[in-house]
């Protein structure tokens, strides 16, 4: 899965209509050349003086359309070349995000008063810390946590089931959709990329939705799957990782935990996992695994050190058809009778977001009710 890059994609076909348009103008010319030797020999021709005018007329014609020619097929336009610059939109494959403008610069300003969106915390500066990239989740004096504080009501139920659609932020029309479509109690994973992902997470929230943070993490095939910049990597430093998920962390406010995006290999790795899990842990946050890599050891590393956890199956929309991914929606139903609770995941494919939304109208129904992620998480053992 190759991604995106930050301010979008360069288009090469802007080129190619600047090649369409000298190649109109070399017609152009040909068509004024031949009606202009065509006027002259009706007017001209009846004296050697005209014969002669008309002659030089063509041939200064022909000399500009062969240079127009010659310019079309061999030459290069002198001026800067013309690209453009659009938003990657979220579509083919999960897991590929666009990347900021300036992705140094901090996107949330520093927190100085509750702000709430609708009836949901968005940001407090008792948990918050300000720094220069940006506010940094902290427990509270009092030891409130933002996995608590930012965690989305659950209902009451026997039979749980939570749900995490990301990608969320990347693309406005497929963001737009999800928040219109799906229940509240669909947790919400966001990526750190978009400069206006504050905006987004704040209209999460206020429709009632608990949100996540998508920490980009290094997969097997990195660099040819890369999930963007300051990608946490299997084998760097420690202190470059914490510099690396600490941007990520200052993105915006208002989660309860992180997830990862992608991170196959370094979910993999309990040594690099370790003191990544260790610092979330110490910030109040939970992690849920999506469930991207099928030998993550997160949930042994965050029993080990103390950070609430869940863990997702593989996502519901692997294979992306309305007849699967209501397959794979049953089946959390049953695990959900047989353990109490069961929780999934998937990405914003539109097929994803409407068979999703149709299946929870129905849920309540059937015996069973939607909750956060933060319903499900287990918490780690005194």
């Amino acid at each position: 899965m190759a991604a995106s890059h930050a301010n979008g994609r360069c288009f090469p076909f802007i080129n190619d209509r600047r090649s369409i348009v000298n190649r109109g103008v070399t017609i152009l010319i040909l068509n004024s050349g031949m009606a202009a030797a065509a006027d002259s020999a009706e007017g001209l021709l009846t004296s050697k003086a005209g014969r002669g005018l008309a002659f030089a007329c063509s041939f200064a014609v022909c000399l500009l359309a062969a240079g127009a020619l010659a310019i079309t097929v061999l030459g290069r336009p002198h001026g800067p070349a013309i690209s453009l610059d659009l938003p990657e939109e979220v579509g083919v494959k999960a897991g590929a995000p666009a990347r900021p403008a300036s992705p140094e610069t901090a996107v949330a300003g520093p927190v100085t008063k509750p702000t709430y969106a609708g009836k949901a915390l968005l940001a407090d500066p008792a948990l918050v810390e300000n720094t220069a990239q940006g506010p940094l989740p902290r427990i509270a004096d009092d030891g409130r946590k933002p996995m608590t504080a930012y965690a989305a009501p659950a209902p009451a139920g026997k039979f749980k089931i939570a749900i995490m659609v990301s990608g969320l932020g990347l693309s406005a029309i497929a963001t737009r959709t999800a928040l219109d479509s799906l229940p509240a109690g669909v947790t919400l994973g966001f990526a750190p990329y978009a400069d206006d992902v504050g905006q987004w997470v704040a209209q999460a929230r206020g429709k009632g939705h608990e949100v996540l943070l998508e920490i980009p993490m290094e997969p097997y095939d990195f660099p040819d799957s890369d999930p963007g910049p300051h990608t946490l990597r299997a084998g760097q430093e420690e202190e470059d990782n914490t510099q690396r998920l600490t941007w990520a962390l200052t993105r915006f406010t208002g989660y309860a935990g992180v997830t990862n995006l992608l991170g196959q290999r370094f979910l993999s790795d309990s040594e690099a996992l370790s003191p990544t899990l260790t610092y979330l842990a110490r910030r109040g946050l939970y992690f849920f695994d999506n469930g991207a890599a099928s030998q993550s050891v997160a949930p042994m590393v965050a029993a080990q050190v103390g950070i609430p956890a869940a863990q997702s199956g593989a996502a519901v929309d692997t294979i992306p058809t309305a007849l699967e991914i209501d397959r794979r929606l049953s089946e959390l139903e049953t695990q959900a009778r047989a353990n109490g609770s069961a929780v999934g995941s998937a990405f914003l494919y539109p097929v994803s977001i409407a068979r999703i939304a149709s299946w929870a109208r129905g849920l309540e129904s059937r015996g069973f009710v939607l909750v956060p992620v933060s319903a499900i998480v287990t918490a780690p053992k005194p």
